[in-house]
């Protein structure tokens, strides 16, 4: 029941990945942000990686389509192919749509495409700073003490103290704890500043 579990997630996240594509070739505002909210992108480091492999997945498929010299293997390998470069981009495309939020309300939304998200109540913020960390690990990756890394590009560049933990969701399903998260944000003066601008008295 868990593998089924875990399949139907990422097919979910496949097809809301894929909307997300079409809400970027269309130029849609990004998912979430509503007035007076502060939206911040944390695509900057891991940009140049995506175009980088997609340059070399186009290339492979016109070099297998000179090098392969069945029909029938070749229109499948196109076909895997085409279908790798389009999740390349959907991707890409929903960490673009989906950035991390600060609400008019001093809520935080912080996210990783249709992968990751957490919802930080207002009252759940102790502190935030800006603060460039190299931590070790995977996209998602928490301490034993409850440290949440949310890493982008091999770094982190805003810390946000919780006043509580706070129960996440991994990508393939599997629930932890947090009182403290560091995640990356684009410009993170900017996340800092909006969390303290909406901080209560």
């Amino acid at each position: 029941m868990k593998g089924v579990r875990v399949v139907r997630r990422l097919v979910r996240g496949e097809l809301r990945a894929a909307a997300s594509l079409g809400r970027w070739v269309l130029r849609r505002p990004p998912h979430g942000v509503g007035a007076g909210d502060v939206a911040a992108g944390y695509t900057g480091p891991q940009t140049a990686m995506t175009y980088g492999l997609l340059g070399v997945a186009l290339i492979e498929t016109v070099a297998l389509g000179f090098l392969v010299p069945w029909p029938v293997v070749h229109a499948v390998l196109l076909v895997l192919d085409v279908y790798g470069v389009l999740m390349v981009l959907a991707l890409h495309a929903a960490c673009v749509q989906r950035p991390h939020v600060v609400r008019a309300d001093g809520s935080l939304w912080i996210r990783y495409g249709v992968l990751f998200g957490l919802a930080v109540p207002p009252d759940a913020v102790a502190s935030a700073r800006v603060e460039r960390r190299y931590p070790e690990g995977s996209l998602v990756t928490v301490s034993e003490d409850g440290v949440l890394d949310l890493i982008v590009g091999g770094h982190t560049t805003v810390t946000v103290e919780l006043g509580r933990p706070l129960e996440f969701v991994r990508p393939l399903g599997g629930r932890g704890w947090a009182r403290v998260v560091r995640f990356h944000a684009d410009d993170p003066r900017a996340v800092v500043a909006a969390l303290r601008r909406s901080a209560p008295p």
